[in-house]
């Protein structure tokens, strides 16, 4: 009974890479998942952890960020359901370069990495799904270094709003984005301190593109917000 209702979990969530898989290894994979839950703000692995497991996203959100100069968080990537994440330091052969957290409370399943590179050696079709994966996240990081370090605040900030709209969409209103982040995870995120954060969104209040309301952020003018990111 538990087996077959992860079996639908797994059939469901991860139909990209259920469907590479055989007959045999599929059986492997419902045979080691293990799914966990997760707490807001709980560390999922910490940067220096060993590699050990693949993670999925089934439900919630998750950051990946890596401490910087003075403990000051630098935001790398955003995690939305279906999602893999934690592999590249084992492919590496290295431990995690980053740590990864849920935003949310989120519920996880891990697969053990061993038998993740067993897989992979018997199977070629698994090995390139995982080439595209790293190769997609490689280029989305090359862009992404580029607008953090060319593009001005207003253009850092209103990229990031339209990241997180990209990411988790709108709520049932059409207008707010679909996840609570304070001021600190938005700065974050940007590349800015948080009081250049604080003062870039009253701005774009001011200028009427959104309306804020604690950590609920609710955007009025895409189309103006998606110029700025642009134009920088």
């Amino acid at each position: 009974m538990i087996k077959a209702a992860l079996e639908k979990v797994i059939n469901d969530d991860m139909a990209d890479i259920w469907s590479v898989l055989d007959g045999d290894e599929r059986r492997l994979v419902i045979d080691n998942f293990n799914i966990q839950h997760f707490k807001k703000n709980q560390i999922i692995y910490a940067q220096g952890d060993d590699a050990e497991h693949l993670w999925c996203l089934l439900k919630g959100k998750v950051k990946i960020f890596k401490d910087g100069v003075g403990g000051r968080q630098q935001i790398i990537r955003l995690m939305r359901p279906v999602q893999y994440f934690g592999y590249r330091a084992a492919f590496a052969e290295e431990p995690h370069m980053s740590s990864a957290c849920a935003f949310e409370a989120s519920t996880m399943g891990a697969l053990p990495m061993s038998l993740v590179k067993e897989m992979i050696n018997n199977n070629m079709k698994l090995a390139w799904f995982f080439i595209s994966e790293l190769s997609h996240n490689l280029g989305g990081s090359d862009t992404r270094i580029v607008n953090l370090t060319q593009k001005h605040i207003r253009g850092r900030l209103a990229e990031a709003l339209i990241a997180l709209l990209a990411n988790y969409g709108y709520e049932d209103d059409n207008m707010t984005i679909n996840i609570f982040m304070s001021r600190e995870d938005l700065a974050n995120l940007s590349n800015m301190t948080t009081s250049n954060a604080i003062r870039t969104l009253s701005a774009f209040v001011n200028e009427k593109i959104i309306l804020v309301d604690g950590r609920r952020i609710k955007i009025i003018n895409e189309q103006a917000l998606k110029k700025i990111s642009k134009f920088g």
